[in-house]
């Protein structure tokens, strides 16, 4: 396993990072059967784990926090808060009021007295950066954070991030959690080149496209029935939908990839990881995994580097900064609802 330092904070993670969207009743619904694949993770050299508050409306990071007893220092574990936990007005956002009670109930079910990084789940556009980042500074004083990041942020939104933390010389984000794959190359755009210039690491996440890039989806195929597509609502489902233009852009886009990893002596899985770990401005990828047989599977294709000629041949395929559908953007900014483009008379 590789290990990269995170921005400038100095902390050395690894380049593949174990992501739990799985732990609880969305995926594994058990702790029995999410210890095999946390244990698979760490003894393959994985030390940060990743996780959210609504993962399973919170069994994923209580499912952790059991896990992770003895252990949790080994670890660099990191989860995120800002969705919605609940039917309340203000369970939700990022917010002093709601990121502090967020904190909280996430140490609560981690069941530790610190988090290594914590994430801005997305950006909220109803709550100053200011405001949220006086809260988290403090969180960080008290001890309770170590290090803070976001997800799904614009450039510019880090950007202006980073001129508030200077100019309220406060804490500063040193992290960003973006959708990435070779079929969602849209970060390379603008976000990229603004977490180089403010010295941010990058965790991506979707590296695989939503599984698309495990080559076991077919356009038009009905779905595996154990598959995610299959037991998730919405966007998932969407993936091999035979009606939606884009889906056939992105198969004719994996059959090519396919044809290039079949030459390179690759699995198309592999070479999707790979892409990932090449761009300079990439700290880690994040692998999602539901069996312990997908995970090894990932991890054996951990040290592996492509050369510039397979690059040059997937920009050839799917160019720089382009996405093949707008649904694997994995965020659409408020800005773009009817009600705040337009003025109605």
């Amino acid at each position: 396993m590789e290990y990269r330092v995170l921005g400038h904070t100095g902390l050395k993670v690894s380049s593949f990072v174990l992501g739990t969207g799985t732990f609880g009743y969305w995926g594994n619904n058990t702790q029995k059967d999410c210890a095999p694949i946390l244990d698979e993770a760490l003894a393959g050299g994985i030390n940060l784990i990743d996780t959210a508050d609504v993962y399973s409306n919170g069994q994923a990071e209580e499912i952790l926090g059991e896990l992770l007893k003895g252990r949790r220092q080994d670890v660099i574990l990191a989860t995120k808060g800002g969705m919605p936990m609940g039917g309340g007005q203000n369970q939700s956002g990022n917010s002093k009021f709601w990121i502090k009670q967020a904190v909280e109930n996430s140490l609560r079910r981690l069941q530790t007295d610190y988090i290594d990084l914590y994430q801005l789940h997305q950006p909220d556009l109803n709550t100053d950066i200011e405001e949220t980042l006086d809260i988290l500074a403090d969180l960080v004083r008290e001890g309770k954070i170590r290090y803070i990041g976001t997800s799904n942020f614009q450039a510019w939104q880090v950007a202006e991030a980073q001129w508030t933390s200077e100019r309220r010389n406060v804490a500063r984000f040193v992290s960003e959690q973006s959708p990435y794959s070779i079929l969602n190359r849209s970060i390379e755009f603008d976000l990229l080149a603004a977490t180089a210039k403010y010295g941010i690491g990058v965790l991506v996440w979707s590296p695989l496209s939503g599984g698309l890039l495990t080559g076991k989806y077919r356009y038009g195929e009905a779905v595996s029935a154990d598959s995610r597509a299959a037991t998730f609502a919405g966007s998932l489902q969407s993936i091999v939908d035979p009606n939606r233009e884009e889906n056939r852009s992105k198969f004719e886009a994996i059959a090519k990839l396919q044809t290039l990893a079949d030459e390179a002596g690759l699995t198309l899985p592999h070479l999707a990881m790979a892409f990932t770990q090449a761009h300079s401005s990439i700290t880690s990828a994040i692998v999602g995994a539901r069996t312990i047989g997908q995970l090894r599977e990932t991890l054996k294709g951990n040290d592996i580097r492509l050369s510039n000629d397979i690059l040059d041949a997937i920009d050839a395929i799917v160019p720089p900064g382009v996405t093949l559908d707008a649904m694997e953007k994995g965020w659409t900014p408020g800005w773009l609802q009817a009600d705040k483009r337009r003025i109605l008379r």
